[in-house]
Order: C-alpha cells, then structure tokens, then sequence
C-alpha cells in the first residue's frame, strides 16, 4: 500500500494533464477561449492573494471565484454539453449505429423534401449485389453523401437529374445511371413513368432497394425483388431501410460502412 501512496500524485498529474488536454482542445479558437483566459487570471489573483495574505483581496476574490463556478456552468453550457458528448463512453457498436441513424435521417429529410416540392428522383442503396454492372450509362462520382449534394444532383436543371443516384455505404457512386426497365408492368399504373420501371427493373436484377419520387404526385415508392410499393410514409421508409441495411444477429458486427455484411 504504501508503493502505491508514492506514485498517487503521479497518476493525478497524468489525470489532471489529460483533462486540461481535452478541454483546451474543445475550447481552443473558441470565443469561450477568452473567458477561460479571463479565470485563469481571476485564479492566478486568488492564489497570490492567498499566498501573500492579504485578507480583504483574499475574501473578495474568494467570493469571485465562488461566483464564477456557478456563472462557468451556466456560460459555458453549449461548449460543456459538446464536450461531454465527445466522450466516448459507449461501446462501438453504439456509435457505428448512431451514425448510421443520422445517415438515414439526412437521406429520409432529403427524400421527403424533394417529395413535397414534387421534384422526380430515383436513388439506388446498394446492398451486395453491383447496381452498375447493369447499367449502360452513368457517370462515376465516389463523394461522401451529403443532403445538398444528393439534393442538387436531382434539380431540373442539371445534367443528371435524369438518371438515378447509386449509394454504397455512405459514398454516392454514381450519378445519371440509366438503369435495366422491368420487362413485367403489371405493377405499373398510368401515372407511373420510365423512373418506376426502373426501379423494379434494378430490384429485379440485384438486391438492391431502390427510392422512386414521382414527378407528378411526388409520392414516394419502395422496390424491392421485384416488388414496389407505393405512397411510403417517413416512418416507414426509415424502418424498411434500418430492417435491411442493419444486422439483427447480434453475433454479426454491425458498422455505417459495411451495411449487412
């Protein structure tokens, strides 16, 4: 025991080190960095206050300092709350899945945007089977997704907003693909166009899950093997995504980058 008295102030300077670390590299080019200069000064005054013991200077600054960790928490409770969420606490599978949620909330805010404005689109997420083996056109991209990209892409007055959009993972492979048309148009009412037999043409060739937005109603429609249903709601369309592209055997490591495998 008393071995591990000796190096107790050596594992608190090491503690203490990583939290000053840590915090000056939350706040550091911050505007909160300023403030945090301003206490340290107000602590350094204290400390010399008390060092030299001059009373009135001692209580006065006392009372500041007392002040000033109550107003630090209240100030400072936007910078506090991101530093706290930083820590990562939780287990990888754990966050691999948080991202994966907030990857599938950018493209379900995305979808249902382009939905409401009535904007025609067609977005391919690839699962194991090659989407652009079967394609004969399209135009490789291999960006990181983003909702304004994705957006973008789909604008009437870009090139290629015609053809579809291939997600792999969180990349967008490609843009403008023309994909296979679905030879079988049982499914197929008047009101749907080329973009729908598409769409059942690409979920008949691969096990991909294809998003379809109507042009004209702005409905949006699910394909998959084959199958396309229509007028998905945002709830849905979320949970039909999550149940594919998301392992329910706990056994199987689940990541954003490596849908289902």
């Amino acid at each position: 025991m008393a071995v591990l008295h000796i190096f107790v102030p050596i594992f608190e300077i090491i503690i203490i080190a990583v939290m000053v670390n840590y915090l000056l590299k939350v706040f550091w080019g911050t505007r909160a960095m300023d403030v945090v200069f301003g206490s340290l000064a107000f602590l350094l005054l204290f400390f010399l206050a008390t060092w030299l013991n001059f009373p009135v200077l001692g209580k006065i600054m006392l009372n500041v300092v007392n002040v000033a960790v109550l107003a630090v928490f209240i100030i400072f409770q936007p910078e506090i709350r991101l530093a706290l969420a930083r820590i990562r606490i939780k287990g990888k599978k754990f966050r691999e899945i948080s991202e994966f949620d907030q990857f599938l909330e950018y493209l379900a805010l995305t979808v249902y945007r382009l939905s409401e404005r009535e904007i025609g689109a067609l977005i391919v997420l690839e699962n194991h089977d090659s989407v652009l083996e079967h394609s004969s056109s399209y135009v490789r991209l291999n960006a990181n997704f983003s909702p304004e990209l994705l957006e973008t892409i789909f604008m009437t007055n870009t090139p290629l907003h015609d053809g579809a959009v291939v997600i792999k993972d969180t990349t967008i492979l490609a843009a403008g693909t023309i994909l296979p048309l679905a030879q079988e148009t049982a499914q197929l009412s008047k009101t749907m166009g080329t973009r729908h037999r598409a769409a059942l043409g690409a979920s008949q060739k691969t096990d991909a899950l294809v998003i379809v937005i109507s042009e004209e109603t702005g409905k949006v429609s699910l394909a998959r093997e084959g199958i396309l249903t229509r007028g998905v709601k945002p709830d849905r369309f979320k949970g039909v995504i999550r149940s594919i592209f998301t392992s329910a055997e706990p056994a199987k490591s689940f990541t954003l980058w490596r849908w289902n495998r």
